[in-house]
């Protein structure tokens, strides 16, 4: 039950992707902040890789957790195949928000009119409506 902990702790986290954006969990930033502590601990791929590997390894002994050996044996592989490839996890650095000011939104104000229905148009809305 410890490692599964360990392993929700670690894992909670998104990491930033490469190219795009990365939508945050809720409540991301906070073990977001525990896991920049650890440092190349956390960050390294090879690192979760073996820990994953190391952590299957009592988990396959006994029938009832055999699911999540295998489990973890996955999540091992896949960690090792992203660092081979030279990924490793980022923070999502939230950049503070600024508020556009009126003047810069609106560049230049429009130089014609609303377009409107023909005259005779209007004049048989009015009649109807007041009718």
């Amino acid at each position: 039950s410890v490692a599964g902990v360990l392993v929700c702790l670690l894992e909670y986290p998104r990491s930033k992707r490469q190219k795009g954006s990365t939508m945050e969990r809720c409540g991301q930033k906070y073990l977001t902040a525990v896991v920049k502590v650890f440092g190349p601990l956390t960050r390294n791929y090879y690192i979760r890789a073996i820990l994953h590997a190391a952590l299957a390894v009592p988990a396959g002994f006994l029938l009832s957790t055999i699911l999540g050996t295998v489990c973890l044996g996955i999540a091992s592989g896949i960690y090792l195949l992203a660092a081979v490839r030279g990924e490793e996890w980022r923070p999502i650095e939230q950049k503070p928000r600024e508020r556009p000011h009126m003047g810069d939104t609106i560049k230049q104000p429009p130089s014609n009119p609303p377009p409107r229905p023909p005259a005779d148009a209007r004049k048989k809305q009015a009649v109807e409506v007041g009718g």
